[in-house]
């Protein structure tokens, strides 16, 4: 060591340097050193050259004097002397130079001066020493150790440790919760989905070995009581100057959508009683009267007439994106001028047709087809249309505005929009089709046709009369006579009667029939009979086809009044 606090602090007796040794550490953690005494360098040299063993007394007369018994120059009194020639002192007693205490003795308190590093202050002297600590009182006391709590960086680190651990088994556990709401959240998702499908499926009679409400025996809704919403729209191809006719069902109850061609053909009676056609109705009566005439004849209610033009067909198909649709034959295109040309639609399934081609195809009729085959083909348009149309009312709404009509009263644009949005729904899932309207050659109806299609699908039944209109009459011709049935026509309206043309029999019939269905119509059926000249005992009850009121079958006792 280089450094001193002071002038010759560190330098013993004989000149050497004070070692240092560590006997402890401060309350800070320093070390704290003591002086090791000096070792005594051994006597060997007298500088008055005398002799050892004899005492120096006045000056040297060259004579050795005996040194006196007893006498220690050094004042060791006679201690023996080390190795070195240095007198060894005698131990206290109770010493064990191995620093253990003797048995029975006490150990001598030896002060000695605490030493410090240079870079320590050096104590005050004069400072009154620091108490010990009570727990250090204590300890010392009950001669037991006392371990100050001290900080320490590994305590630090490991408490760090455990406040990581027990933060990750947190979120270990905070993880397996969440996993376990997610689970049970997917599972009852799934549950209802599950549930609702099946309910589903039940409802719409579609589950397998399980009936839907109403389907069971006693319990099927009546035909005539189910709701249906009817549009009739007429198609005129403003190039060819023809129209063509269908119905468009929504039927609520089952949800089920149903286009009906309507043949040119279809015999129809105004309101004086005339027989005429669909074709020649919507031609000279316009959308109202043909509305009214298919009314009574149906014995629907028909909510609206929609007039499609060709070129707002086209749009409609441009709009919606064009369409797909199975063909059934190779359709030219009508702006070719040359003869060969490749045709506009080919026949195939599956066909892709645009706005120009829908309308090509939809007006059709190849020579030698009957009527029947154009306007199965504008069905199958109809339907492909509504197909590709959107099922929401709003936007469906915007893409009939967007076709800028003017639309027949009391038919608007939400009603039209909304009305075809449903059925495109039911198109979409399958649950639409496309169904004629048989007839006869003359235009009238039969009975299979009113009950497979007037009844099941159109809901037509025997309206009663309302108050102050005439009782419609069907008449149906089994007498094997052509002109029996005008005759009775002409008869029927002059008593005051509604006539409708019910065609004529299979085969003629020996007596004639006056039927009525519902109870309350058996007195207006006693008034036809008797305005035609007919028994009292034809009258019966039994089916009346849709339509009318009271059905007439003229039989072989007919007999026409005289003019």
């Amino acid at each position: 060591m280089n450094d001193r606090y002071e002038a010759g602090y560190g330098d013993d007796q004989y000149g050497g340097e004070d070692q240092y040794e560590i006997v402890g550490y401060d309350d800070y953690g320093r070390p704290v050193y003591q002086q090791v005494p000096p070792r005594r360098q051994p006597q060997t040299y007298d500088p008055y050259g005398r002799q050892q063993g004899y005492a120096q007394g006045g000056h040297d007369t060259g004579r050795q004097q005996p040194v006196p018994p007893g006498h220690d120059p050094y004042g060791t009194q006679g201690a023996p002397y080390d190795p070195y020639g240095t007198a060894a002192q005698e131990p206290a007693p109770g010493y064990d130079p191995y620093g253990q205490a003797a048995p029975g003795g006490q150990q001598p308190r030896v002060t000695e001066r605490t030493a410090y590093i240079p870079q320590q202050t050096r104590p005050d002297e004069d400072a009154e020493p620091e108490a010990p600590p009570a727990e250090a009182q204590k300890a010392g006391e009950d001669g037991e150790f006392a371990f100050a709590e001290e900080p320490d960086a590994e305590s630090e680190d490991v408490i760090d440790w455990l406040k990581f651990t027990e933060n990750r088994t947190e979120r270990r556990e905070e993880a397996r919760r969440r996993a376990r709401g997610r689970v049970i959240a997917l599972g009852v998702a799934l549950a209802l989905v599950v549930a609702g499908g099946v309910g589903y499926l039940w409802y719409d009679g579609k589950l397998p070995g399980v009936s839907s409400p109403g389907a069971g025996t006693g319990t099927t809704v009546a035909a005539g009581a189910q709701k249906r919403d009817v549009i009739v729209v007429h198609l005129h191809d403003t190039g060819k100057r023809g129209t063509s006719t269908v119905l468009l069902v929504d039927n609520t109850t089952t949800r089920r959508g149903t286009t009906v061609l309507l043949p040119n053909s279809l015999a129809l009676s105004d309101d004086s009683g005339t027989t005429t056609t669909l074709a020649e109705s919507v031609d000279d009566d316009g959308s109202s009267g043909t509305r009214d005439q298919l009314d009574t004849v149906l014995g629907t209610d028909i909510q609206g007439t929609w007039r499609l033009d060709t070129p707002y067909l086209q749009n409609l198909v441009d709009l919606v994106g064009d369409i797909e649709t199975d063909t059934d034959t190779d359709v030219p295109d009508p702006d070719a001028r040359k003869k060969g040309a490749a045709p506009l639609v080919h026949r195939g399934e599956g066909q892709t047709l645009s706005g120009k081609m829908a309308v090509a195809y939809a007006t059709y009729r190849g020579p030698g087809e009957p009527e029947n085959a154009q306007l199965a083909r504008f069905g199958q348009v109809m339907q492909g249309a509504l197909r590709k149309l959107s099922s929401d009312p709003s936007a469906a709404t915007t893409t009939v505005r967007t076709l800028a009509q003017i639309l027949d009263p009391p038919l608007t644009d939400k009603d039209l929009g909304t009305f075809l949005a449903r059925l495109a729904d039911l198109a979409k899932d399958g649950k639409y089709r496309t169904t004629p309207l048989p007839v006869r050659a003359d235009g009238t109806l039969t009975a299979d046709t009113s009950d497979s299609v007037v009844k099941n699908i159109l809901g037509g039944t025997a309206k009663s009369p309302d108050a102050g209109s005439a009782v419609r009459v069907a008449v149906q011709n089994a007498t094997g006579a052509g002109d029996d049935t005008e005759k009775a026509r002409v008869t029927l309206l002059g008593g005051g009667f509604g006539f409708i043309e019910g065609g004529t029999a299979s085969g003629a019939r020996t007596a004639s029939e006056v039927v009525y269905s519902d109870p309350a119509g058996r007195r207006n059926a006693a008034e036809v009979a008797k305005t035609l000249g007919l028994p009292a005992g034809s009258v019966t009850r039994g089916t009346v086809s849709s339509g009318a009121d009271v059905l007439v079958v003229l039989g072989q006792d007919y007999r026409p009044a005289a003019p």
